[in-house]
């Protein structure tokens, strides 16, 4: 027996209370390790439907996200080049004198930066697709349309009709207004679109989570009455499901968002054309947003908070009525 009692180490031999701290917290770590599992929660709340759902939602708003900001991007651009030109169409295209009175009208205005006479071939081409092959030998004389674009400020348009007009009569001033107003109106139902499917999103996503953590408080309910029962505060049992939740919604997040991205790579390419006219891999990552680009790494971080605050309020809630 005291050969038994040599081999203990001289701190064991101390009692309880006069044992080094260090000592103290070796043991406890033995008897219950860091990771240890108390509630059960690794079968409760498993590692694969919940971080499979979340990485859906996570995946749709990352598309939501593209489409609201690249809906936007490209509605400013193209409001922005309607806003920024002027057609003026001059009734008697063979009077070279009377056209170039109009253009040096034109050119005179400061809030005029660039005016050109359209072509012959440009004007078939604009009317081709109304009528066809027919357009190419039509006996009837077209207008001159000339092709204005604006400075900023631009010009007063209503003042610049009526100068155009003393000099030729007849002469139409176009100022495309209407389809600047027409597609404001199509970028913002676009950009409600979006939005609320994103606010859709994040509520089916606190949904699943809830469910998973109802679905793991009931699986787990007679640990968490013994744990309950024995002492432990509400706090440390919320705290619990919501750090594995947390965990793994963050990882949810993370794969939905790694999954987003060249689906947002290939509209990127498809939008590339509409914003700088050609399709150039080094427009690419221009074509949408930077604001998008910011965004998606931020999705694993917005998934956690959404598990964490559900799970917190979905177990508090839960152990209210515990008896």
């Amino acid at each position: 027996m005291g050969r038994s009692l040599a081999i203990l180490s001289p701190a064991c031999t101390l009692p309880l209370g006069t044992r080094p701290a260090a000592t103290r917290r070796s043991e406890a770590r033995l008897l219950r390790p860091r990771a240890f599992d108390d509630l059960g929660l690794k079968r409760a709340l498993g590692d694969r439907i919940l971080p499979l759902l979340v990485a859906a939602m996570a995946f749709l708003a990352a598309l939501s996200f593209g489409a609201a900001l690249g809906s936007a991007s490209l509605a400013g651009r193209w409001q922005g080049g309607a806003a920024a030109a002027l057609t003026v169409q001059v009734p008697r295209a063979t009077d070279q004198g009377l056209l170039n009175q109009v253009l040096a009208t034109l050119r005179a205005n400061p809030g005029v930066g660039q005016a050109r006479v359209l072509a012959q071939e440009e004007l078939t081409a604009l009317l081709r697709p109304w009528l066809g092959s027919v357009g190419n030998g039509l006996a009837l004389p077209l207008p001159a349309v000339i092709e204005v674009h604006l400075n900023k400020p631009p010009p007063d348009l209503a003042t610049l009709a009526r100068e155009l007009e003393a000099i030729a009569p007849g002469t139409l001033t176009e100022s495309h207004g209407v389809w600047v107003q027409r597609l404001a109106v199509l970028a913002r139902s676009l950009q409600a679109c979006a939005w609320l499917a994103v606010i859709l999103v994040s509520a089916v996503a606190a949904a699943v989570v809830m469910v998973a953590t109802r679905a793991g408080l009931a699986a787990r309910r007679d640990a968490i009455e013994i744990v309950h029962g024995l002492g432990a505060t509400d706090g440390y049992i919320a705290g619990r499901f919501a750090s594995r939740a947390t965990r793994l919604a963050a990882i949810g997040g993370f794969c939905g968002a790694l999954a987003a991205l060249p689906v947002l790579l290939t509209l990127a390419d498809l939008a590339s054309p509409f914003v700088h006219g050609n399709a150039a891999p080094a427009m690419i990552l221009e074509a949408l947003p930077l604001e998008l680009w910011l965004t998606v790494p931020g999705l694993p971080l917005a998934a956690a908070m959404v598990g964490f605050i559900t799970a917190q309020m979905t177990v508090r809630r839960w152990l209210r009525h515990l008896p």
